[in-house]
């Protein structure tokens, strides 16, 4: 005779749910219109450094305005068709490095740009790359391999400007574009450009700091779990 269970019985607790999703992570394209166009201005840069070497300040200063364009562009876009993305983050200020790496050391080749001045930005540029590499590797989920941390597909960390930042980045542009510019112009701007590249190099000092400090970089979290 077979037996039922008495009503006092516990009911089989029903399995819980695996853990492999809380270790599931994110991915996203890499392929954007935005990215596109940053990537663009990346692939500008070494043409843009070739016409300053070569002396030829107009069409330096054409292609130095149209990076300047693509950058408002690609910016515009990502933010008016939601094409925002944890690459775009890294990407973006990366083409902006590129330009800037791009005219520091041509126009200082060019004996336009003081030398001390571009040690530091150089510096600053070294030490941040290093500081997003070592991000990069404490925030990838493992196994952390080679492939998986040069996979844009594979987000970790997002990187977000800090305001000293943005204004670094925009009286360097500024410094930058006036140098590009200055042999064009006829009358003498020697005493208002110095001063100026006193402002950038205060200015490039305090954003490196910051940045080597962790500010505006944002480990992400793995789908599944709670920030």
């Amino acid at each position: 005779m077979s037996s039922q269970p008495s009503p006092s019985d516990p009911r089989p607790t029903p399995p819980e749910p695996s853990s492999s999703e809380d270790n599931e992570e994110l991915s996203e394209s890499p392929y954007t219109i935005p990215n596109a166009l940053t990537l663009a201005r990346i692939i500008a840069c070494p043409f843009l450094g070739y016409q300053i070497v070569q002396g030829d300040y107009v069409l330096a200063t054409s292609l130095l305005f149209a990076c300047g364009v693509s950058d408002w562009l690609d910016g515009y876009l990502a933010r008016r068709w939601g094409g925002k993305s944890v690459l775009g983050s890294i990407l973006d200020p990366a083409a902006d490095k590129t330009l800037m790496t791009t005219l520091v050391i041509t126009l200082a080749w060019a004996g336009l740009l003081p030398v001390p001045l571009a040690a530091l930005i150089l510096g600053r540029d070294a030490a941040l790359t290093i500081s997003a590499f070592n991000f990069r590797y404490i925030s990838l989920p493992p196994p952390r391999t080679v492939g998986r941390f040069f996979n844009p597909s594979i987000p970790s960390a997002e990187v977000k400007p800090t305001q000293i930042s943005k204004i670094n980045t925009a009286l360097q542009l500024v410094l930058m574009g006036v140098t590009t510019v200055s042999p064009l112009i006829t009358y003498p701007i020697g005493v208002p450009l110095e001063y100026l590249q006193w402002v950038v190099a205060g200015t490039t000092i305090w954003s490196g700091l910051s940045y080597v400090a962790g500010a505006g970089v944002r480990i992400l979290p793995r789908k599944g779990k709670k920030l």
